[in-house]
């Protein structure tokens, strides 16, 4: 990918010698961190890779915890460190608070309706009150724990079907299966999916095209010039997926219309939808049936796509470490018993569970560099300063894999989380899978819930081994770069059921 960046750019190259002086440098009255020189026109575009979460943590290594990075036109200040988070994501927390929205990003219908994408301004804030208000807030979680266990408990019968024969589960695809009509039914009270998961793979794919290619480094945000060119075809291919999403929801949202207009009363179910058309009928509201569709979108995508991942991650992770694997289950075992049915309330009792999906987390963060940030305005930023507009990044995966903070940091060591006070809620800065300050993942709290149940639930219920011919030791655990850290080779895992004497 970065030798077809770098062919591209060298092609037009005679383009942008007359749009970009070439004497153009960083001003000397503003000292801006060190990175690396570049290369005319194009700077470091070729650097990034693949993936540009390693490749950034190299040059890291080089250049320091914060650096800066000419990407085609565009300056990158990027940040990977825990002080140098802290200072972006709290301390000067409002100053970095804008959003770069990238070319891929825009392409969807009313982008400036959803909630990660936009500048923190009213209507942003009303968005976000509603989803924490209605959905997200520990007192409506807490109502529909009946839900999550619900689906859990689909899930281990899904995965009983494969062990009757032991035949492989694609751990991710019914993971992702599981979490999208978690999600359907919090927000619209309806299965998307039927209980053989097959139906889900149309939902993977198409999410999965949105945060690859909104997550790609893209010709089209690094010289804003040619943004109508979609040089690369990632817009060509990104529309579609959101046009389908959109066409799903639009089906949905006028089925509940018709419900309600005809019962005003039985025709509302009480979920999140009605929560938004009910914000569609206030007098002097912003909501209204299109613009509602973007929020739901941003929900689906983030609430299916990172909770499967790392369901993924973790089983991966177990898998290749049996040892680790048989202490998270004797512990389940141990605790909860092996026939009763897993609560949401007992994953309080099972310490090594956490400390699993905490780590899994640490590795294998749901998103990799957290989504970009713009300064508002000019900052001074540990010395340095950060100009109005200079897109900031902030690259969590490294910063889970510093040594400085973490001994060993590419092992995987649940233990090291077990009695620390370390969590994910954006307060320890070494710390910070779903991010930080006003930005924060507004879904952390139901994905916790989630993956805590969905792995406690299939570790309680089987045995799991490799499939003939893989061994711990061989498994491929390559990542596929997006917006979300993706396994490269999808998970395959066969379960097996303890005989009964």
């Amino acid at each position: 990918m970065e030798l077809y960046i770098l062919l591209i750019c060298i092609s037009i190259s005679w383009f942008f010698f007359f749009f970009f002086n070439p004497l153009h440098r960083r001003s000397s009255a503003k000292k801006l961190p060190p990175g690396p020189a570049g290369l005319p026109l194009i700077g470091s575009l070729h650097s990034l890779g693949p993936r540009p979460n390693q490749s950034l943590a190299e040059l890291s290594k080089i250049y320091g915890p914060i650096m800066t990075l000419k990407l085609g036109s565009v300056t990158t200040v990027v940040a990977s460190s825990a002080d140098a988070a802290k200072a972006i994501l709290q301390t000067h927390d409002h100053s970095f608070s804008g959003r770069p929205v990238p070319a891929s990003v825009a392409t969807q219908p009313n982008p400036d309706a959803t909630i990660a994408w936009v500048p923190p301004d009213n209507s942003w804030r009303t968005r976000r009150r509603i989803c924490a208000t209605r959905m997200l807030n520990a007192q409506k979680l807490d109502q529909l724990q009946h839900l999550r266990q619900r689906k859990a408990q689909e899930l281990v019968s899904h995965i009983k079907r494969h062990a009757v024969s032991e035949a492989p589960v694609d751990i991710g695809r019914a993971a992702f299966a599981t979490t999208l009509n978690l999600m359907s039914n919090t927000i619209f009270s309806i299965d998307m999916v039927g209980p053989d998961f097959d139906s889900a793979q149309e939902f993977k794919d198409l999410v999965w095209t949105i945060m690859e290619n909104a997550g790609k480094p893209n010709l089209s945000d690094y010289f804003p010039v040619l943004r109508r060119l979609d040089l690369q075809g990632l817009k060509r291919r990104i529309r579609p997926a959101y046009r389908r999403l959109h066409e799903i929801f639009d089906e949905i949202i006028e089925k509940r219309l018709r419900e309600r207009d005809f019962d005003p009363v039985n025709g509302k179910k009480g979920d999140f939808l009605d929560a938004l058309l009910d914000q569609c009928e206030e007098d002097g509201s912003n909501f209204n049936s299109i613009t509602i569709k973007p929020v739901i979108l941003d929900l689906f995508i983030a609430g299916t796509d990172t909770s499967a991942i790392t369901t993924e991650w973790a089983m991966a992770e177990l898998l290749r470490n049996p040892n680790i694997l048989e202490r998270a289950r004797n512990e389940i075992i141990r605790t909860i018993g092996a026939d009763r049915q897993m609560q949401e309330s007992d994953i309080d009792r099972l310490p090594y569970l956490r400390a699993v999906v905490k780590e899994t987390m640490r590795l294998h963060p749901p998103s990799p560099l957290l989504l970009p940030h713009k300064a508002r305005s000019d900052v001074e930023l540990l010395g340095f300063i950060v100009s109005k507009n200079t897109r900031v990044v902030v690259n969590a995966w490294a910063i889970g894999r510093d040594p400085k903070h973490w001994e060993d940091p590419s092992s995987f060591s649940p233990q090291r989380f077990l009695n620390s006070s370390l969590d994910y809620k954006g307060r320890d800065f070494e710390y910070i899978p779903f991010g930080a300050g006003r930005r924060i993942c507004p879904g952390m709290p139901l994905a916790i819930r989630m993956v805590h149940l969905m792995l406690a639930s299939i570790l309680q219920s089987f045995n799991w081994k490799l499939p003939p011919g893989t061994m711990p030791e061989k498994m491929d655990m390559e990542e596929r770069f997006g917006v979300t850290l993706k396994k490269a080779v999808p998970l395959l895992a066969i379960p097996v059921m303890e005989t009964k004497l």
